[in-house]
Parts: C-alpha cells; sequence; structure tokens
C-alpha cells in the first residue's frame, strides 16, 4: 500500500496514542483464553467429541458437552448451541417464543431493539405470526438523552402482565455506548426489585469476550447470540446459542425442535469440532478485533470526524461507530473497507433495500462466513445522522489496512 510521508506520520501518531488501550486489550484476552481452556479441561474434551451423528442425533455425546461447556464459559445453569440457528434474529426469536406465552407483555428498556427483530416482534394481526400477531404484548422505553435507561418510564410501563425484560447490550443502529456487564447487572437488580419473577433476557450479539464476565454471570436470566459473530471464532459457518438458567434455556429448545424433544436431538452436520475450536479461538479473535476499533477511532478522530466510542472509552461490544457529515462519505467509506477485504475487494457494494430493515442499507463484507460479524465489514442505514459502523476483523494487521485504506480515500476526496 503506497502511503504519503503524512498519512505515515497519522498512523504513528495513532499507534503512540493507543499503545496503552491495546495493552489493556491484550489482559483481556489473556483472561478469556485462559478461562475457556480451563472449562475445555474440565470436561475432558476430546478427539471423540468431534464425531458426526445422524438422523435424530440422539446419545451425541459431543452435542452434549458442548452445551455444558458453552453454559460454563458463560456462568449460566445451561446452554444449548446448535447450526440449526440460521441467523442472531432467529435465535433471539427462538428464545423469546420460548419463554413468551399469549398475554404476556414484553418491555425492551434499553429502547426499540435492532432493526432485524422489528418483524419478530411485528403488530397484531399481522399475519406473519409474530410475537404481537400471537397475542403477546410490547413495549420498549426509549433511553434518556445521556444514554442511560429512563427508570421512571420502566416503573411505569411495567405491569402485572409484564414477563420479559429485554436488554439490547450493543449498540446496534444507535449513536450510543454498548451496556457493560456492570451496568447490566445493575439493570437486572433493578427490575428485580420492581418485580422479583421479571425474566431478564440480553441480547448478546457483538458482546461476548470484550470483558472478562457476561450477562448470565450478573443477574441476566437468559442471554443469546449468533455463532457467526464472537464466539464462532470466525471459522464457524452458521449457528447460534441460547444460554442461561435451566428452566428458560429448556423452553427455548421447545421452539427450536418441538415441545417434549427440545435439545434431546438434533444431528450436528458436521460442525462440532470447528463449534469447540471456533469458541476456543474466540477470546484472542475478539480481541483482534477491538484492538482494530481502538485503531479506527484513533485515525478518524484525528481527520476531524466524531466516533462512538472514542478511542480511549471502554468497550463492551464489536463495533465501531463513525459519524460523517453525508451520505457520500458514509457510502465511500462501506467501499472502502470493501476493497480491502480478502474475499470480493472487487466488488462495489452500493444502498439497498435489505430485508428486515426500514431503511436502505450499504453493507460491505468480503468476509469467507456469509454475514460473519467477527471477520471484519462496516455498514449503516442511509439516513441522518450518517453513521457507519465497522466490526470485526480477525487480525489487527488486517484492520489497520482496511482503515488506512478508508482513511487514504477520505482525505483524497476532501482535497478534490
Amino acid at each position: 500500500m503506497f502511503m504519503s510521508e503524512d498519512l505515515q506520520q497519522l498512523i504513528d501518531e495513532a499507534e503512540k496514542q493507543i499503545e496503552f488501550k491495546l495493552k489493556e486489550v491484550d489482559k483481556n484476552i489473556d483472561f478469556n483464553q485462559w478461562k475457556v481452556l480451563e472449562v475445555f479441561r474440565k470436561h475432558k474434551v476430546s478427539d471423540y467429541h468431534f464425531n458426526d451423528s445422524t438422523g435424530y442425533g440422539y446419545n451425541d455425546r459431543g452435542r452434549e458437552v458442548l452445551d455444558q461447556v458453552y453454559a460454563e464459559v458463560f456462568g449460566a445453569e445451561a446452554a444449548i448451541v446448535r447450526p440449526h440457528f440460521v441467523s442472531g434474529t432467529h435465535t433471539l426469536n427462538t428464545a423469546l417464543f420460548g419463554v413468551l406465552r399469549p398475554g404476556d407483555h414484553l418491555l425492551f428498556i434499553t429502547g426499540k431493539p435492532y432493526d432485524t427483530l422489528h418483524n419478530v416482534i411485528g403488530k397484531a394481526g399481522d399475519g406473519l405470526g409474530s410475537l404481537q400477531d400471537y397475542g403477546i404484548h410490547y413495549d420498549a422505553v426509549e433511553l434518556q438523552s445521556d444514554g442511560t435507561v429512563d427508570w421512571e418510564q420502566v416503573n411505569e410501563k411495567i405491569n402485572k402482565n409484564t414477563k420479559v425484560i429485554g436488554i439490547q447490550r450493543s449498540r446496534g443502529y444507535e449513536w450510543r455506548s454498548a451496556f457493560t456487564v456492570k451496568e447490566i447487572k445493575t439493570m437486572s437488580e433493578k427490575v428485580k426489585s420492581i418485580k422479583p419473577e421479571l425474566i431478564v433476557f440480553v441480547d448478546n450479539c457483538y458482546g461476548e469476550f470484550t470483558e472478562k464476565t457476561e450477562p448470565t454471570q450478573a443477574g441476566a436470566d437468559l442471554i443469546a447470540g449468533s455463532l457467526i459473530k464472537n464466539p464462532g471464532g470466525g471459522i464457524v459457518s452458521t449457528g447460534g446459542y441460547i444460554a442461561g438458567r435451566k428452566e428458560y434455556v429448556e423452553l427455548a429448545s421447545y421452539r427450536l425442535t418441538a415441545p417434549g424433544i427440545g435439545g434431546e436431538v438434533g444431528a450436528m452436520l458436521g460442525t462440532t469440532r470447528s463449534i469447540y475450536q471456533g469458541l476456543f479461538l474466540a477470546p484472542h479473535f475478539v480481541g483482534q478485533a477491538l484492538k482494530g476499533s481502538i485503531f479506527a477511532a484513533s485515525m478518524f478522530e484525528k481527520i476531524g470526524f466524531t466516533t462512538h466510542p472514542n478511542w480511549k472509552d471502554r468497550r463492551s461490544d464489536l463495533i465501531q461507530a463513525i459519524q460523517f457529515d453525508h451520505s457520500d462519505q458514509l457510502i465511500s467509506f462501506v467501499q472502502s473497507i470493501q476493497k480491502a477485504s480478502p474475499v470480493d475487494a472487487h466488488v462495489v457494494p452500493e444502498p439497498w433495500d435489505m430485508p428486515g430493515y426500514d431503511h436502505p442499507v450499504i453493507m460491505g463484507a468480503g468476509t469467507f462466513i456469509q454475514g460473519g460479524s467477527l471477520e471484519l465489514s462496516a455498514d449503516g442505514p442511509i439516513r441522518q445522522p450518517y453513521i457507519a459502523y465497522m466490526q470485526g476483523g480477525l487480525t489487527y494487521s488486517h484492520c489497520k489496512y482496511a482503515v488506512i485504506n478508508a482513511v487514504r480515500d477520505m482525505l483524497y476526496s476532501v482535497k478534490t
């Protein structure tokens, strides 16, 4: 890559600035890597656990131990980990339909959830089989201007039918910080003080291994996430996980398969080895992505753009948001990330009406796993304010290359 003297100086300044933050990430990598390793050793994970099963998948010991490993890594009573979950949205959908019944009330206290959940929630009589189509009521409490939970509104909206409190850990397409595990602990404690029987459900996508603990270790009753994001380690081709209290995980498993069958069946379709290995690799690759986000924040701040989080902020998800002045800059940024990809670098992404989203979205993702968000990608809805969301990166070096490429393109467009 050709770099001018000015650009090289900018890179050197950014790396010097963030040096101590990268060391903090390395310590987090060590903690989580050792935690996962100890769980593998405790459960005596062996080569025979990687054997495939067929048909119903009865007595698949590898699958059974995998569930136990996930549960312990996440500090939960139980877990179900399957390639049969087709996406994070499908996994969240399965968990919510598992614990909610007609007449129940679902309340998200961190604002309206991520765009792809809007159709899951739906509306009464929509005919789609959404939550509200089944008579499950829904409401959301918008966050306050400082990004914190509006507890006065939460108290007002919890009623006798409220059963599940939803928390979205990651920022999604919002200009806010991801919620830390400590903050989720406070939320869990407060909602339980209002109504102890409430089920605290956390969308954990993009958050796994960014901290030393997970929401299920801080009061959350149920969490869900995607294997093509953080816990898949960049090598799992599909799937998701649900973890938490045993009774709720079991109810979710009945939605995945059938009542009374649940997690007792399910041939793993040759995925068991990669799911184990992906979990083992995840702490390291999540750390690489975090380093890339910190570098991106520093670089774009230096050329005059606003980022969230900024380079020195604490992080609880992979996502780096960058605010641009107009849509052309957002589109240029995403296209620059695509050009720096190992796959489909020659493709030029354009905004389009993507299913599940309310606005045209542009996505740059030259990934080995389609939609693999632990691999480097960038996207954003074409709406004001014009914000691009960068996430992932299996190596810090790749993240640097892509960010430098984007900054160089941006500087060139500004000068011309």
